[in-house]
């Protein structure tokens, strides 16, 4: 990153930091990450006019600015990151997804992990590159973009590929596994009510509760478990 736009972004930030609010932001976290107490809206605002003079910078730029960012302390600069990639993901594409993994497993928690998941299911564009060996990765959180990189693809959803996904991992003990089962089945559910119903009832005993419980969250009303 040149040094003039991090010295933006950190100017852009500082007027609406708010020290108070830190170690709130921070303990929601769980006490992993300093804040500078920065809100989503503010930090959005302040920084839009620093972002978006990027567009057409390319992706080795971009993520370049975007792991810079990651190398800061405090946990907005990686939001800013995510700000900086979800405004100009048409410069990305599927070539880039090892260094977005890279970023999935660096700092990792579920705010920045999700919100790469939205970016890795906009740059792969209803492919799956790199999403097979990803689901079988070590890192856990590598495991849950997987699961997670089809949210919103509706009609465009490999339906067998979201199944056979969910049961690989069905086994797993691991919360954010469990959950993301649930809410990738659950955000399905909104174009197939049908198809998740079927396949969480036959499955039913393979997932854990949890991930039944969420998948089923909104059928429950309209489609009697």
């Amino acid at each position: 990153m040149k040094p003039d736009l991090l010295s933006q972004i950190s100017a852009a930030l500082a007027p609406v930091a708010d020290s108070g609010r830190a170690p709130a932001m921070r303990a929601y976290m769980r006490d992993q990450f300093a804040f500078l107490g920065v809100g989503t809206p503010q930090r959005r605002s302040a920084c839009k006019d620093v972002l978006r003079p990027l567009k057409g910078a390319g992706a080795d730029a971009l993520l370049g600015h975007a792991r810079a960012l990651w190398e800061l302390p405090e946990r907005e600069y990686q939001y800013v990151a995510l700000d900086l990639m979800t405004m100009h993901w048409k410069e990305l594409n599927s070539g880039d997804i090892p260094a977005l993994l890279e970023l999935v497993q660096d700092k990792s928690w579920w705010d920045t992990v999700d919100a790469l998941a939205g970016i890795i299911g906009k740059v792969l564009c209803h492919g799956h590159e790199y999403m097979d060996a990803a689901l079988r990765e070590n890192n856990m959180w590598v495991r849950r973009i997987a699961l997670l990189h089809q949210l919103g693809w509706r009609n465009k959803t490999d339906e067998q590929r979201l199944f056979e996904y969910a049961l690989t991992l069905a086994h797993e003990k691991e919360f954010f596994i469990q959950k993301a089962i649930g809410w990738a089945l659950r955000d399905y559910a909104r174009h197939a009510p049908d198809a998740v119903r079927l396949f969480t009832r036959k499955e039913k005993e393979r997932l854990a509760p949890l991930s039944f419980r969420e998948a089923n969250k909104h059928l429950a009303v309209s489609f009697p478990i």
